[in-house]
């Protein structure tokens, strides 16, 4: 925690708000302590007197039991067997189906198989849910990715995955593809593993600029949870969330404003907000 502005995702020789310079030995003291408290374990989960508490978990349970499935089958004793296998999230897909259903939603309308969106940029984009109006209004759009292990490899593909498909999607938005519509609500869940690898401070690369403070001493944890406030802050994304999780029975969250809590909440109010859309 930043001593001068409360800061508590504080990890850098400048703190990114309010801009006091550390030391480096107090950052890493402070790095130290403030693993203890990023790392929130997931308590209830309850949107409108509805509990998903079990739902979550029970998503948790199934990501990482499909993952270890995927892994025996492929024979391969890499992560890449887990990660080409897909379907591990399916369990987060029943989560927000539960919750778009006890809004009201039918189930004709959410839509998890073929979800092609047109985009601007390229003729299409395959998404993992969508909810469609039976008007035909494009009401939601939820991507769903997950990494354990492979971290230095995988961080850029996915933050460039996440933005190119939000940009895509907004991009042809604005230029008339889904006409006469409110702006659809758009979301990004995240699934992280939390290991020694991903905890660890990773080393920036500064041949010719500088990189932003934010980023100095940050773990993959870190630049996942500063990819998911910075879509939302950046309008991106309505809403993002950031899972860790160790194995599983162990998950949590970084941050209050990207919890699965805040996330549910957000989808369950704007499916509220719209639901004359399914008289």
């Amino acid at each position: 925690m930043c001593k001068f502005c409360e800061n508590d995702f504080f990890l850098s020789k400048i703190c990114y708000l309010c801009k006091q310079k550390y030391h480096p030995n107090r950052v890493m003291a402070d790095y130290r302590k403030l693993k203890k408290m990023v790392f929130m374990s997931t308590e209830k989960i309850v949107v409108n007197d509805k509990d998903y508490t079990k739902l979550v978990s029970k998503a948790v349970k199934f990501f990482w039991n499909t993952k270890k499935r995927q892994l025996k089958d492929s024979g391969d004793a890499s992560n890449r067997g887990a990660v080409v296998g897909g379907k591990q999230m399916d369990g987060f897909i029943d989560l927000l189906k539960k919750v778009a259903t006890d809004v009201g939603v039918p189930t004709k309308c959410i839509i998890t198989d073929k979800n092609y969106l047109p985009g601007f940029f390229r003729s299409s984009k395959d998404w993992d849910m969508l909810i469609i109006a039976p008007s035909g209004k494009l009401i939601a759009a939820i991507e769903l990715k997950s990494q354990v292990g492979s971290y230095g490899n995988n961080f850029n593909n996915r933050t460039e995955e996440a933005i190119g498909s939000a940009v895509d999607l907004w991009t042809a938005f604005r230029e008339g593809q889904f006409p006469d519509q409110q702006a659809p609500w758009v979301g990004w869940l995240m699934v992280v593993g939390r290991d020694k690898a991903s905890e660890r401070p990773v080393k920036n690369y500064e041949p010719h600029f500088s990189v932003r403070s934010e980023f100095n001493n940050a773990s993959y944890l870190d630049r996942y949870r500063i990819l998911c406030q910075k879509l939302i802050q950046e309008r991106h994304y309505t809403s993002t969330a950031l899972l860790w999780t160790s194995d599983a029975n162990t998950y949590g969250d970084l941050a209050t404003e990207i919890s699965v809590q805040s996330f549910i909440n957000s989808f369950s109010g704007y499916l509220n907000g719209v639901k004359n859309e399914f008289k």
